[in-house]
């Protein structure tokens, strides 16, 4: 069996992959961050580019929103093209007080009340870990950069919260998990790299509030995202 939605050749994929929703961002940053650029898929327009940063190959390619879609390109890229790390990057929405808007914010760990582990492998836990080896390497390189970096447990939702009230799924969170945002993709990213057995890591950028009913101007969310996909690229 080969891959059914990414139509690259085995040797065009880097063994680490930087995945943002948006494929245009995933364009843009190859364009401007990226040395060298290939485009390697255009399969549903979900494009994919692989390139240098430095002396380190690796493809950017989106993923498109939301648990189902991140879970198959994560899954091809893992089963069909032999990556190694996944690293989603992208925006998200603060829980927290302490959060503000254009803050970063790295994954340690991941909730999500979705059936998606479930009913992919009869997992029940809600809580699902990223890779602590990506981690460290994010905040060493964050405390390098003089980049603040937040670090904790983020809601991973089936819906655009700003578009709905969850107010009855923050109220089941257990007593002891602190969420610090909110996002729709990364305990999907991270169960599917659990069942193959490879790394995997989420940072974002805060760019909506539920304390806050600011909304933060385009040229400084894209000052902001430069800042992230910085750190991301340094960090690997």
């Amino acid at each position: 069996m080969k891959a059914v939605h990414i139509e690259s050749k085995i040797d065009e994929i880097a063994e680490t992959v930087l995945m943002p929703g948006d494929p245009l961002r995933a364009k843009y940053i190859a364009e401007n961050f990226l040395t060298d650029i290939k485009l390697v898929n255009s399969i549903r327009n979900m494009l994919a580019y692989t390139g240098y940063y430095k002396n380190k190959r690796v493809t950017v390619m989106g993923c498109g929103m939301g648990i189902p879609s991140i879970g198959i390109y994560s899954y091809e890229l893992y089963t069909f093209y032999n990556v190694k790390k996944i690293i989603k990057i992208g925006t998200m929405g603060s829980l927290n007080k302490n959060i503000k808007l254009m803050d970063l914010v790295l994954a340690k760990s991941a909730y999500s009340p979705s059936s998606f582990a479930y009913v992919y492998s009869k997992e029940t836990k809600n809580i699902l870990n990223s890779s602590e080896k990506i981690n460290n390497s994010f905040l060493e390189t964050a405390k390098r950069l003089n980049i603040p970096l937040n670090y904790g447990t983020i809601l991973t939702a089936d819906v655009f919260t700003v578009y709905a009230d969850i107010s009855h799924i923050l109220e089941k969170i257990p007593k002891n998990v602190e969420l610090l945002g909110n996002e729709m993709e990364a305990f999907g990213l991270f169960h599917i790299a659990n069942v193959c057995g490879r790394e995997a890591a989420c940072i974002a950028t805060v760019v909506d509030s539920i304390y806050d009913d600011r909304m933060v101007s385009e040229e400084d969310k894209e000052k902001n995202l430069n800042d992230m996909i910085t750190l991301a690229l340094e960090s690997i």
